[in-house]
């Protein structure tokens, strides 16, 4: 089982540029419960703070693309060490904005330029295993199931961390903690020069269109998105149940065991060496996340306050997860050519920002109106309405399963 990963990380620069991905990207599971935490501690109002939450969620899903886009035409290097100081001034200012009781206004202004200013660590290092790797593809699939595990490290870590940082020190801490973490990441990824991919800077005349407006990036972009949306609300939906228990400082530790199930089959996954493809694993993951949603609504609804059971239906329901995404990347990579490898990778990654910033206002209104557990309902539907979405593309998908 661990022969592929030896293979993967005998290749020359792999674990350095991973590692530094690896710090760079932790805030990604930290950032959007940190907030959450600090201005529910600041305001106590859930509205307020996933208000907060899907605009920078959809600023992200916008501006990220488009600096991957520039790191594929300019290169990562150049990009990164433009967005990554002027994300922490804004951050560090959106703070002191809260703190200081500033006019909300200025908390949404502040959060909007913070997260348009974010490059997508994730995909860059994909990236970096690509052109790293060459064309062998049962390398390239254990290195993005390697990542997708990288990812669960992240999102076990992160939410606990965040809890522990916002609980025990001040509400504010989680928030530095990840500015931390991102200054780190990116002062080791500018030094790994060697293995970052040589830039595709556009010629005049060239076609170069969005990718978003090829209609295969749509139909992927899509169902993406929804998983996000169910990804997002579950996560807040947790937070809010467990403070009705009066446990909220134990919600990084439920979103922990979530993201620990999927890290498990993220290694399993790696390690196979799959008979079908991409196009048809992503579709049959979408359809194992949905009935394996069943038993976090069960635990809601039916064994309401057993938090036990809620800790059992997330680690089920988490094993669908790794193999979606990893499934869903590899089909994104191989329907563009290398020189906009990155550009897609970030479409993918934020249709899943984007999805995640749809739920949280309406979430957050269901919660402060009506309950955590009535609020299970928003991530069911979203999962539903991610499986109906790949019906106006059928025969597009058809197409990949047979093509790939």
């Amino acid at each position: 089982m661990l022969t592929s990963y030896k293979r993967l990380f005998a290749v020359p620069g792999g674990w350095n540029f991973s590692l530094a991905g690896f710090i760079l990207r932790m805030p990604i599971s930290m950032l959007y419960i940190a907030i959450v935490l600090f201005v529910v501690a600041e305001t106590g109002s859930y509205s307020l703070a996933g208000g907060l939450s899907m605009v920078a969620s959809l600023v992200l899903s916008v501006a990220t693309p488009l600096w991957s886009r520039a790191a594929d035409q300019f290169g990562q290097n150049r990009v990164l060490a433009i967005t990554a100081p002027v994300h922490l001034f804004f951050l560090g200012l959106f703070v002191y904005l809260v703190k200081s009781d500033a006019p909300n206004w200025s908390w949404f202004t502040s959060a909007i330029i913070f997260e348009g200013f974010v490059i997508g660590s994730g995909q860059m290092v994909r990236r970096r295993w690509i052109h790293v790797i060459g064309d062998d593809r049962k390398l390239i699939d254990t290195a993005y199931s390697f990542e997708a595990l990288v990812d669960e490290v992240i999102y076990t870590s992160g939410p606990a961390l965040t809890a522990i940082t916002a609980s025990y020190f001040f509400p504010e801490a989680a928030i530095f903690t990840a500015m931390g973490f991102v200054a780190v990441g990116a002062l080791l990824f500018l030094t790994q020069r060697g293995t970052q991919p040589p830039a595709h800077p556009r010629q005049l005349g060239d076609d170069h269109p969005l990718l978003i407006r090829d209609r295969f990036v749509q139909a992927l972009f899509i169902p993406m998105m929804m998983c996000g949306a169910f990804f997002g609300g579950t996560g807040l939906v947790i937070v809010a149940y467990l403070d009705e228990f009066g446990v909220r400082e134990h919600s990084g530790f439920f979103v922990a065991i979530w993201s620990f199930s999927s890290g498990i089959s993220a290694f399993v996954s790696g390690s196979i060496h799959w008979k079908i493809n991409e196009a048809r694993r992503f579709i049959i993951s979408i359809f194992a996340l949905a009935l394996l949603t069943a038993p976090i609504l069960m635990a809601a609804q039916i064994f309401t306050g057993d938090l036990t059971i809620m800790a059992m239906a997330l680690f089920v329901n988490g094993l669908a997860i790794a193999p979606l995404l990893t499934a869903g990347f590899t089909v994104a990579e191989r329907s563009v050519g290398p020189k906009r490898t990155t550009e897609v990778l970030a479409w993918s990654i934020s249709a899943l920002n984007l999805g995640g910033a749809i739920p949280t206002a309406i979430t957050g209104y269901i919660i402060d109106t009506y309950g955590s557990t009535v609020a299970f309902v928003v991530p069911v539907a979203c999962i539903l309405i991610a499986l109906l979405s790949l019906l106006p593309f059928l025969r597009l998908w058809k197409a990949k399963v047979i093509q790939l």
